[in-house]
């Protein structure tokens, strides 16, 4: 098998069912003659025609729009918002269309629509361009949403994820795109190169959603995390010495919850990792799940680690960033009580 980057396993993933399927579309701004921002559409409009794959408006509730009413009529549409930060104006659409189309309809309509975008910081992209909004869309039923770590699952969660009758969010860790991250923001990012989880497969493969990964077994504390903060987490780790198991949730919706429970109720504590907001962030329903199920295996209250309760700030961004010395800490605190 090859070795790929995140981004060439996106891009051959969108290859591979833009060839299987000719009802597979994908549009959005630039991602067609351009090959998208970070390219991952790159050569595929080229491949597959102008038909399939083109540019849209800058108009992202148009997008989504276009991309409902084509999916309500046998089109499985793909569609790219330039960055997360850029996905509020297409709430609408997502939340009170997409999402609702097969519950609303009685199963006789529904919503296969992908939405792909980056998100998350770590590129000093400032307040307009590295921010995490997956737990909006967590709350709202009849969304799916899947964050890779790593190459191989980015490629095939992104394949099932177009294969999927309902709407499914799927947030790419921008960070990752070409290299898995080391930890620390002043050395460089580590190539995807010879790592095990970027031997991706040419041809047409799924990862099946709710179906968390341990990357790291232990037995001292579990840690949750997704996208990039599973890095982040393997190094807090590694750097600690702690025997700490590193859970890598891959989807958030549907959440693989027998995981997560089976991990904390062995090593008795637990800590989360997200590079979101702290309050009302998917953290916080990770908690509770813990709590309510794991509560008499408890040995430490649940811990998170999260960015601020602030808009993304670019002079301080790798302070807001969790990294491993942040993680490092809260390891320390749960393990010590």
């Amino acid at each position: 098998m090859p070795s790929m980057s995140m981004i060439e396993a996106i891009n051959s993933a969108m290859d591979v069912a833009l060839a299987n399927d000719p009802d597979v579309i994908i549009f959005g701004q630039d991602v067609g003659f351009f090959g998208g921002v970070f390219r991952a559409t790159d050569k595929l409009q080229q491949s597959h025609g102008r038909q399939r794959v083109f540019d849209a408006p800058i108009s992202e509730g148009g997008i989504v729009a276009a991309a409902v009413g084509m999916g309500a009529y046998g089109k499985r549409p793909v569609v790219e918002i330039q960055f997360a930060d850029y996905i509020y104006p297409a709430t609408d659409q997502i939340i009170s269309e997409a999402a609702r189309m097969r519950y609303r309809t009685g199963g006789e309509w529904w919503s296969p629509l992908t939405i792909r975008t980056p998100y998350g910081g770590g590129i000093y992209g400032g307040q307009t361009h590295s921010q995490s909004p997956e737990g909006i869309f967590t709350h709202v039923a009849g969304l799916k949403t899947v964050i890779p770590s790593n190459p191989y699952d980015a490629k095939g969660l992104l394949i099932a994820a177009i294969e999927d009758d309902d709407p499914v969010l799927f947030f790419e860790p921008k960070r990752l795109y070409n290299g898995p991250f080391d930890g620390h923001h002043d050395r460089p990012v580590q190539s995807w190169a010879g790592h095990q989880d970027a031997q991706v497969p040419v041809d047409h493969y799924v990862v099946p959603r709710g179906k968390a990964r341990i990357m790291r077994e232990g037995e001292a504390v579990t840690i949750i995390a997704y996208g990039t903060m599973v890095h982040v987490a393997l190094a807090a780790a590694e750097e600690t010495g702690i025997d700490a198991e590193v859970i890598d949730l891959r989807t958030l919706v549907p959440l693989d919850l027998d995981c997560i429970l089976e991990s904390v109720s062995k090593t008795g504590r637990c800590v989360v990792v997200h590079e979101a907001t702290r309050t009302s962030g998917f953290g916080a329903e990770l908690a509770a799940q813990v709590q309510e199920h794991c509560f008499f295996a408890l040995e430490a209250p649940v811990m998170r680690v999260t960015g601020w309760d602030t808009p993304y700030p670019h002079a301080f961004e790798w302070e807001y960033f969790p990294g491993p010395n942040r993680v490092g800490e809260a390891l320390k605190r749960v393990v010590s009580i």
